[in-house]
């Protein structure tokens, strides 16, 4: 925990920065997502920080920049612009999960996400591997996301990426629909509509398809408090390189003094073979209106989940 507490020390300090002159944050975005990284598993709480501090319950509550990997149709739930750029690791914290880069304004958004294929792809029957090549434990994906309302309750979104890793390269689909009703919000998604194969030979590996649904409450002001609570389930079974993994989640998200810090927490259950539990916490703090840096530590025995994590975002 010191080290982690040492390393967002510092990286807060540079975050501050990039608030101040806002054009070096695409400076700092480019060199987060050019180096290798090593993760887990590609599930889908790999990326977003208030996502992950939720435990994941994040699908119907999406209204960040991270809607580009969580749910398209929460483009039109956020502010006029967000952006993040964001650096999540595993349990060992020498080991990055994934590197990211998304930005939304409404009915449209643009993603970078850097993530790794060594926790999801099987091993070689030959138990070697080709050796001097960075990306082959990478996947790089670069896409974009538009949406449509229809009526005054209902958003669908897709998102068009281009999916690179091992040599090969895919164009895949995700999409997602969010209803709205008063304080409710209801919402779906499916990723990965192609299930996309990456590499040739023993080493070929396939994207797996992933859907969530999830419901999401928000009670209180953003002038004075604001809380909200979901829950969240995926649909399918996803296979990692620690078993197949099906997760339940729920958790809630709490802004006080004017949206000046935030708290989070919640639990994730996988419901696919032994139960396996883990528990998340999260917290945002802004140094001017519309810039917070965002962090999140979980634990537990589910370890696709286990690490932490910590992000830059804008919104206005």
């Amino acid at each position: 925990m010191q080290k982690c507490t040492d390393a967002l020390m510092h990286i807060s300090a540079f975050l501050h920065s990039c608030i101040l002159a806002f054009p070096r944050a695409a400076v700092a975005a480019a060199l987060i997502v050019l180096a290798p990284s090593v993760t887990e598993a590609q599930i889908y709480e790999t990326v977003g920080i208030r996502a992950q501090g939720m435990s994941g319950a994040f699908v119907a509550v999406s209204d960040d920049a991270t809607t580009t990997w969580w749910n398209p149709a929460g483009l039109a739930a956020g502010g006029y612009f967000n952006t993040v750029l964001e650096v999540d690791r595993v349990e060992d914290s020498d080991v990055t999960r994934a590197r990211a880069f998304s930005l939304t304004v409404p009915s449209l958004g643009i993603s970078y996400y850097r993530l790794s294929l060594s926790g999801m792809r099987p091993p070689s029957t030959t138990g070697s591997t080709p050796a001097n090549r960075e990306d082959q434990g990478v996947i790089n994906q670069y896409g974009i996301t538009v949406g449509q309302s229809i009526g005054t309750h209902l958003i669908v979104a897709s998102t068009v990426k281009l999916v690179h890793g091992l040599d090969s390269t895919s164009v895949d689909l995700d999409t997602g629909v969010m209803a709205m009703y008063g304080r409710m919000r209801f919402g779906a998604a499916v990723k990965n509509l192609k299930a996309p194969e990456l590499g040739e030979g023993p080493d070929t590996f396939e994207v797996p398809r992933q859907a969530r649904a999830g419901v999401s409450f928000k009670a209180g002001s953003a002038n004075s408090a604001e809380f909200t609570v979901a829950l969240d389930s995926d649909l399918l079974t996803t296979p990692t390189a620690f078993g197949d993994v099906r997760h339940l989640a729920t958790g809630g998200e709490a802004w006080l003094f004017g949206r000046f810090i935030g708290v989070r927490g919640g639990v994730g259950v996988n419901t696919v073979g032994e139960t396996r539990r883990s528990g998340s916490v999260g917290a945002s703090v802004a140094f001017r209106k519309g810039a917070h840096v965002d962090a999140q530590l979980t634990r537990g025995d589910d370890e696709t989940r286990n690490g932490w994590g910590f992000s830059l975002r804008l919104a206005f």
